[in-house]
């Protein structure tokens, strides 16, 4: 009666989730490859092309220089990427707050939570520079569209990560302070946020460089300013690579400065906590 490891592995069930994740990376593999075999190059030379990459990358990354705006023109621009993300950072977190409270099903109506997630869900679906560019019809192209099509995304964004650090406090916490008296109001701020306080600033942070780096592309796509408009300039009507260079090792920079600010103040809350 006794099965052998043998039989076993024979025996084994049929995963369809594997199988389908196998099929998808067999179909990518295959249309890469025929894309590259029916690709019209146009008398392009592969190696040729390659050396001249690398011609340009060392250009632009060894020899940086800025031409058009000087330094302070630079950090002066990159303020003002910096504001827009901040503004929609904070507008986000602000709204998504409350949404989340919303949504998450621990604290919230069963309805009222599945209606919240699937509108942020929809909105989630829609990149940003879509969200943006519709704005931009009503407010026209500038910061003003830039802020609010963000923001917009931002806030789905955000609503489902404050919602699920939110879901993960302790069912019978909850409970207790129901059991002692407690209003929804004391149990958010008695109980939800001081348990959470460390995932939602790491999110907010998070999101905070994910629209740095949004910001930085509608400089140029929505006509917000900023350094990514320089940047733009630089590569499509100066073609100055070693500008390129310079403003990429800036914007570099102060990304590694966010990330060191922000793993310091996620340490500080840890050793509070």
């Amino acid at each position: 009666m006794d099965m052998t490891i043998g039989e076993l592995k024979m025996k084994k069930p049929f995963n369809k989730q594997k199988m389908v994740i196998r099929l998808t990376l067999v179909s990518i593999v295959i249309l890469t490859l025929l894309a590259f075999v029916t690709f019209d190059y146009k008398d392009i030379r592969f190696l040729d092309a390659v050396i001249l990459t690398a011609h340009t990358l060392k250009t632009m990354f060894f020899q940086p220089l800025l031409h058009h705006i000087t330094f302070v023109e630079a950090v002066k621009y990159l303020c003002i990427t910096l504001g827009l993300a901040f503004l929609t950072t904070l507008f986000g977190a602000v709204i998504a707050l409350v949404l989340g409270l919303m949504a998450a099903t621990n604290l919230s109506n069963p309805t009222l939570s599945i209606a919240v997630k699937g509108v942020v869900a929809f909105i989630r679906a829609v990149p940003t520079v879509l969200w943006v560019l519709i704005f931009a019809v009503a407010a026209g192209l500038g910061s003003v569209a830039a802020v609010i099509g963000m923001t917009f995304h931002s806030v789905s964004y955000l609503v489902k990560t404050y919602s699920e650090s939110f879901e993960e406090l302790d069912k019978g916490v909850i409970e207790a302070l129901k059991a002692s008296g407690a209003n929804w109001v004391q149990i958010v701020f008695q109980a939800v946020l001081p348990s959470s306080i460390t995932y939602l600033i790491s999110w907010t942070f998070m999101r905070f460089e994910i629209n740095f780096s949004v910001a930085l592309a509608m400089g140029a796509a929505a006509g917000a300013g900023g350094i990514g408009f320089d940047m733009f300039m630089a590569s499509s009507y100066y073609y100055d690579v070693r500008e390129i260079g310079a403003i990429t090792y800036l914007i570099l920079t102060f990304a590694i400065l966010l990330e060191l600010i922000a793993g310091r103040i996620k340490k500080k809350l840890r050793v509070q906590k």
